[in-house]
């Protein structure tokens, strides 16, 4: 049980997204209370974690390890340590908020939830991920709806904050992904596992180049 907790709480919201997508687009009550239910199992998801999570361990805990892409030492690799559990319990908990919160959009209604669905299983994938690789989709994945939540849904400048969202996390996306490459190749055999490269960066890579590849 305590190794799959973690894909449900990325993989609900998903399944939310997907049934959001089925309903017709005038259904407003019954999409509303779909987003909401897809948030409700990940946030007693959380709460389960938190009662389990035994802070004296040593390591991470609750992982969940597959091989995703073997050939380039891609893995499904998930787990959690104090601070991302911290991170994935806020993140279920405003997630639930923030659906309710939204029961008075009217404009574009079934958009609005698909893609806050969507934002939710970014997020969590972010805050679990111990392979770089999947850490990076998820971040992609994450970027993509609040791209459109902001530029659809957002204040009166909502164009101009959009463009200057994108602007700046396409910068940093590619900085990041420079970095991880850096990271993947460095590694011997070639990795994205973090775990392992922690190490390498602590036993291989010089303090100046360490300085570089934070600041990217």
């Amino acid at each position: 049980m305590s190794e799959q907790v973690l894909s449900l709480m990325i993989f609900i919201p998903v399944v939310g997204m997907a049934a959001i997508l089925c309903l017709p687009a005038r259904a407003h009550w019954a999409i509303r209370w779909t987003g909401v239910a897809a948030t409700v199992p990940p946030l007693l998801l959380a709460v389960w974690l938190l009662a389990h999570f035994d802070p004296n361990a040593p390591g991470f805990q609750f992982v969940r390890r597959g091989a995703w892409i073997p050939a380039f030492g891609i893995d499904y690799f998930v787990g959690l340590d104090g601070v991302s559990l911290t991170m994935i319990v806020l993140t279920a908990l405003l997630c639930f908020i923030c659906m309710i919160a939204s029961f008075g959009i009217e404009k574009g209604v079934k958009g609005y939830y698909a893609l806050f669905c969507l934002l939710d299983a970014g997020m969590m994938g972010v805050f679990c991920s111990l392979d770089f690789f999947l850490f990076f989709v998820f971040w992609e994945t994450m970027l993509l709806p609040m791209y459109f939540l902001i530029g659809i849904w957002g204040g009166p400048r909502r164009e101009y904050a959009a463009i200057k969202f994108f602007l700046y996390t396409l910068l940093g996306s590619v900085l990041m992904l420079v970095t991880i490459l850096y990271l993947y190749f460095a590694a011997d055999p070639h990795s994205f596992d973090m775990t392992q490269l922690a190490a390498l960066v602590h036993d291989r890579i010089s303090l100046r180049v360490q300085i570089l590849l934070w600041f990217a």
